[in-house]
């Protein structure tokens, strides 16, 4: 089972990798591609909790692995 500090250390890692899927797009064109609103990408990407619908929304939309972005285990990109 997973200790609070672990669980702690994932959360810190994800709006790291949030980031790294949006890559060079402005947070603006990331969050029209996606359907979400910019706040929301800046937010997640400052710290904030994304929401599950955001999360699979992106996981879906941009082919993430939801192991690599909640755990940081396995490849990025999901195979086809």
């Amino acid at each position: 089972m997973a200790t609070t500090a672990a669980i702690k250390r994932l959360k810190k890692k994800l709006p790291e990798r949030i980031a790294e899927v949006r890559g060079d797009r402005s947070q603006r064109q990331f969050a029209r591609d996606l359907g979400v609103f910019q706040q929301n990408v800046n937010r997640y990407e400052s710290g904030t909790t994304p929401h599950t619908d955001f999360l699979l929304t992106m996981a879906t939309k941009e082919n993430i692995s939801l192991d690599w972005l909640l755990l940081g285990k396995g490849r990025m990109r999901r195979s086809r």
